[in-house]
């Protein structure tokens, strides 16, 4: 078995500590975070980080092993001294974009990038011509694609259980780019399509005028015929559900993917109608660390030339359509057809607000406030 040698770029909060803050199952299951899943993999081995701040670094070398002589200031310096495969940008949207190109160019195997991918669609269509023009395998980490849950109702889905596939609706309060590249994908996994147009309604027009990170509604036309609703606007007693409905089945993932309902529909109904009965929903046969399973399929990925299950074409398509979303509505509430022509379009996710100090200080100051 190979040995990957792996490394980090923005060794805060998703880069190292993020699973500190988890303490109880659900969406996500540890190790999650970069540095965590490299350190934990069998076949990668951690061998360098990089960050402007000094003691980000050295907190990372500390928690996960690697001396200070592999650990840099100037991620440019680290990729020309350490030959690595794999690399993680954990770097604030701000710059991620032309990181990301740099490590592509570097002779890396593969990259696993922070979402949202950037933060216009002309930045996020350089990453990916950039990775593919340099055979480098480019995944963004909306992880619900690698929580085993979502897998096995892909596989349900896949499998015909749920008869043609008709809607799929998300609920999830958040910004469309931010935490919406998260909304977003799970919606367009669970659809198994591509959008072709999209209806948006924003939270305001103000908002809507703007390029800052917003919130809002939108309903959604894939080209295999699925229909989708997302709401990023308030969403009281469904928070972070995914409801998918078929001809024949339904699928409901409920409080952030605690709890998976299956329903099937059965004989016995009224007038001779079917009628909806729940049945156990299969737990998946194998669970690991969602990390794990990332860092195993950049493996396959960098491998084999297939594409990780939430790859850079992934993550621009949930950029274009949160824009296209924004975009319908400053149009008035008109149809917007994708791909979008204009590519300077873009939203700056809220990540990059306040982004000259780290996220993870950020998190602790709001914590003891």
């Amino acid at each position: 078995m190979s040995t990957y040698r792996a490394a980090v770029i923005g060794l805060g909060r998703m880069g190292s500590t993020f699973d500190d803050e988890i303490t109880q199952g659900g969406s996500l299951f540890l190790p999650y975070c970069h540095g965590p899943s490299y350190h934990a993999a069998p076949n990668v081995e951690l061998v360098a980080g990089a960050d402007l701040h000094e003691e980000q670094a050295s907190i990372f070398g500390e928690r996960w092993g690697i001396s200070s002589d592999h650990l840099y200031s100037d991620y440019r310096e680290m990729l020309a001294e350490e030959q690595l495969d794999l690399v993680s940008v954990c770097t604030t949207a701000r710059v991620r974009a032309a990181i990301v190109q740099d490590v592509a160019r570097a002779g890396v195997k593969a990259i696993w990038a922070e979402k949202p991918i950037a933060l216009t669609l002309a930045e996020a269509d350089t990453m990916v011509n950039v990775c593919r023009e340099n055979g480098v395998a480019l995944a963004v980490n909306c992880a619900r694609r690698w929580n085993p849950f979502f897998s096995e109702a892909r596989q349900l889905i896949d499998a015909g259980e749920l008869g043609e596939l008709l809607q799929v609706t998300v609920y999830a309060q958040c910004g469309l780019s931010h935490n919406g590249s998260h909304a977003i994908d799970i919606l367009r996994y669970m659809a198994g399509g591509n959008v072709e147009w999209v209806f948006g309604e924003m939270e305001s027009d103000e908002a809507a005028a703007g390029e800052n990170d917003l919130s809002g509604n939108g309903y959604l036309v894939f080209d295999n015929g699925v229909r989708a609703y997302l709401r990023s606007m308030p969403t009281g007693a469904a928070s972070w559900e995914v409801d998918v409905i078929g001809t024949e089945g339904r699928i409901r993932s409920l409080n952030n993917a605690e709890e998976f309902e299956f329903i099937l529909t059965v004989p016995g109904g009224r007038r001779g109608r079917p009628r909806p009965a729940k049945v156990p929903f299969p737990w998946p046969v194998r669970m690991q660390g969602m990390g794990l399973t990332i860092v195993a399929d950049l493996i396959n990925a960098a491998e084999t030339g297939q594409p990780p299950k939430c790859s850079g074409d992934d993550g621009r398509a949930a950029l274009e359509v949160a824009v296209g979303l924004r975009e319908s509505h400053r149009r008035g509430g008109a149809k917007v057809d994708l791909p979008l022509s204009d590519r300077g379009l873009g939203i700056q996710s809220i990540e990059i607000a306040n982004d000259s100090v780290p996220a993870r200080i950020r998190r602790l100051q709001q914590e003891g406030s």
